[in-house]
């Protein structure tokens, strides 16, 4: 604890101070630009990928950056999308995978999570994107399937996302854009999926 509490004492001395006009701003406004739904993984940070300022990403972050297909009842992930979209009127919204994700290896290698039960529920989300990646790259091992699942689970998700009623009512009035993003950790590379043709364009190098 003591590293984040150096931490929180040199962002009230040195961080606010040099932003406070914009954080005097933020306090009565909230108005983020886009919906940025990530994983958990703490290398994957979305305002440092981005290079956004506070109050520009909406930011939803999952185990896998996994987004369930809507259903009847209430939860985390679907309450923050519907607010993001309905409420607050992003015009875009980011799935972003990436690189050595734990979520989308232990799927593609297939590791065993009995002690891990809430962990193997929550991937059934992935379950297309597995079948889709076993199917088209039956041949690929290792990192390979892995990077595969990675692009695949992305596209599955934004599937998903379209399912949300918000969504599908903001993509009928063509107020909102979708996204898929993959991350590379180790490059700084970003790939925009082209779920219609299936094609990755590299966004930045």
């Amino acid at each position: 604890m003591q590293d984040l509490t150096e931490g929180l004492a040199r962002f009230q001395r040195d961080v606010f101070p040099a932003k406070a006009p914009l954080f005097e701003h933020l306090a009565t406004t909230h108005r983020p630009g886009t919906l940025f739904i990530s994983c958990s993984d703490a290398r994957v940070l979305p305002e440092l990928i981005t290079q956004r300022e506070p109050g520009e990403l909406f930011v939803i972050r999952t185990a896998g950056n996994l987004v369930p297909a809507h259903a009847p009842g209430a939860d985390g992930v679907a309450a923050s999308i519907e607010y993001a979209v309905a409420v607050l009127g992003v015009r875009d919204v980011i799935v972003c995978g990436h690189s050595a994700c734990g979520a989308m290896t232990a799927l593609a290698e297939g590791h065993d999570l009995t002690g891990a039960p809430a962990v193997a529920a929550w991937l059934r989300h992935a379950e297309a994107a597995l079948a889709r990646t076993t199917a088209t790259d039956d041949d690929a091992v290792g990192t390979d399937r892995v990077a595969a699942l990675v692009r695949d689970n992305v596209l599955a998700q934004l599937a998903n996302l379209a399912t949300h009623p918000s969504v599908a009512r903001a993509l009928a009035q063509h107020t909102v854009d979708l996204h898929g993003w993959v991350y590379d950790i180790g490059t700084g590379r970003v790939e925009q999926l082209d779920p219609a043709a299936g094609r990755a364009a590299v966004l930045a190098a």
